[in-house]
């Protein structure tokens, strides 16, 4: 009798400490600026769809903090032959107030936009930012892209009778290294570079991990991208397992191509090399888009 006793206190034991609350504690640093700045240019269109989204991190629980800008510019410079540049500047302004959204200043004394017809020359763009006191630029150019030949629904699965299949067809440019990032819509996105099928047709298959409801309409992107571009997107689907956009706080910090230059004499050279912890998140972009549309069947 006295064995089944102890045996019922310890059972009791073990359910009430199992009630007891277990503080987690989780890495804390001070909040960093988070730049989202991917211009997706259809060359069909007349201007570039410049919108650049700011917030800031917080310590992995709760919503993330939009913010405020003291000053963002982009900076267009044209260099020739000799190595002499042109410049011209656009100002951008917050679309609505609080909103952590910039677009070009429309009340501005000129037009802000930037036309399309600007991917025509190699331009180089300098988005400079000025945030609580501290200031930040990142550089790109524009990348071309090559247009989606084909999407079809196939019957295949990888991991899942419930799988989806799509298979893309594209060709690939002859002429240039091309790297590309595909958006498979739901925040699902896939790298490729064409160092084995260089000039040529190229078909792939991407799955779904889930069925969708027929008449289904799913928008698929191919984006160019350079090659910096192309690793960092890779370390984010690889970090995030692809569910997440490209410029949502991962769960390590994935460094972008945004730099701090506060108190930098010479910003040709900001790659942080001193300051290795002083950068701020996402990414600055200009590339060219094509899409398609698929419908399930």
């Amino acid at each position: 009798m006295r064995y089944w006793y102890f045996f019922f206190i310890g059972i009791i034991a073990i359910l009430v400490s199992c009630e007891d609350v277990i503080e987690v504690d989780t890495p804390s640093e001070p909040p960093r600026l988070n730049v989202e700045a991917v211009f997706r240019v259809d060359i069909t269109e007349e201007f570039i769809p410049v919108e650049v989204k700011v917030t800031e991190t917080n310590n992995f629980f709760g919503e993330v903090p939009v913010t405020s800008l003291e000053n963002i510019i982009i900076v267009i410079t044209l260099t020739d032959s000799l190595g002499i540049g042109s410049s011209g500047v656009r100002t951008l302004a917050e679309s609505e107030p609080g909103s952590g959204i910039y677009i070009p200043d429309p009340n501005f004394s000129s037009d802000q936009r930037i036309p399309t017809s600007a991917v025509e020359f190699d331009l180089r763009y300098d988005l400079i930012i000025e945030h609580k006191g501290r200031k930040y630029i990142a550089q790109t150019k524009y990348v071309p892209a090559v247009p989606i030949d084909e999407i079809v629904q196939g019957t295949g699965t990888l991991f899942s009778t419930n799988d989806t299949e799509v298979i893309i067809t594209y060709n690939d440019d002859p002429n240039r290294d091309d790297y590309y990032i595909f958006d498979f819509d739901f925040n699902e996105y896939l790298v490729s570079e064409d160092t084995f099928y260089q000039g040529q047709e190229f078909i792939f298959s991407y799955f779904y991990d889930r069925k969708f409801e027929t008449g289904k309409e799913i928008e698929i992107s191919i984006l160019g991208a350079d090659e910096t571009f192309y690793n960092y997107m890779n370390q984010l689907i690889e970090q995030t397992d692809g569910q997440q956009g490209p410029f949502q706080t991962p769960v390590a910090t994935v460094r972008g191509n945004v730099f701090d230059i506060t108190g930098l004499d010479n910003i040709d050279i900001f790659d942080n090399a001193e300051r290795p912890e002083a950068f701020p998140l996402g990414y600055f972009a200009i590339v060219q888009e094509f899409k398609r549309t698929i419908t399930i069947q």
